[in-house]
């Protein structure tokens, strides 16, 4: 449950760089009715650190071990009480419907902000959801059916499983190491594979390699 009024807000931050974890810590333990609980890696790390439970838990989606959207789900089915707010590099028009559907409240790239930040923070710790109004508009356009189409090839159209593992084919791992860090068989991720090129209209293994390759470095730009 949400902190009593007058208590801080108990806050999990999950981020695989060191880096990240110590200037978002120093920045929100400075801000006055908020503190850090604990700090995780990863999806593992993340799993042992939500008891006693935070209030609010910012996650990145991309984690040393399994993906975020995987730790959301998995966070939301241990303890629906605790807010998520996804902070990520990664493309929200992409992404953050993908992380409200698998159960976090908000979302915010990291590009945006310390005050955004903080204010994210505490909508979705009230029980509010926080996306940008350039999403917001575009969900709400989704529901009155008046969203525009999309191509028909773009990675839009990949499930969560597909698009994390085209992103791990972009990075240059290969089906066995795909396979092991997310715990699944190589046969399973072959599988993938092959659904991801008829998806994206993709001939080729190289040819996947190379848009994968393509779309993560754009990412990351």
């Amino acid at each position: 449950m949400p902190s009593d009024s007058g208590s801080p807000i108990k806050i999990l931050l999950v981020d695989d760089h060191p880096i990240v974890r110590e200037g978002l810590i120093a920045m929100i333990n400075q801000t006055p009715g908020l503190c850090v609980c604990g700090e995780a890696e990863g999806y593992h790390d993340a799993l042992k650190k939500i008891e006693p439970p935070p209030d609010v838990a910012v996650v990145d989606l991309s984690l040393q071990d399994i993906g975020g959207l995987d730790l959301i789900k998995q966070i939301q089915a241990r303890n629906s009480a605790i807010r998520i707010l996804v902070l990520s590099m990664h493309d929200e028009a992409l992404y953050a419907e993908r992380a409200l559907r698998a159960g976090a409240s908000g979302y915010i790239m990291k590009q945006k902000g310390t005050e955004l930040l903080i204010r994210a923070i505490r909508r979705v710790h009230k029980g509010e959801i926080y996306v940008s109004d350039t999403i917001a508009n575009r969900m709400l356009g989704k529901f009155v059916g008046r969203s525009a189409k999309v191509e028909a090839a773009t990675v839009d159209r990949l499930s969560n499983r597909e698009l994390e593992i085209f992103e791990l084919i972009g990075t240059g791992l290969g089906t066995k190491k795909i396979a092991e860090r997310l715990s699944i068989s190589p046969k399973t991720v072959e599988s993938h594979r092959e659904h991801i090129k008829e998806k994206l209209q993709i001939q080729t293994s190289t040819e996947l390699a190379r848009r994968a390759t393509e779309w993560v470095l754009k990412e990351g730009s």
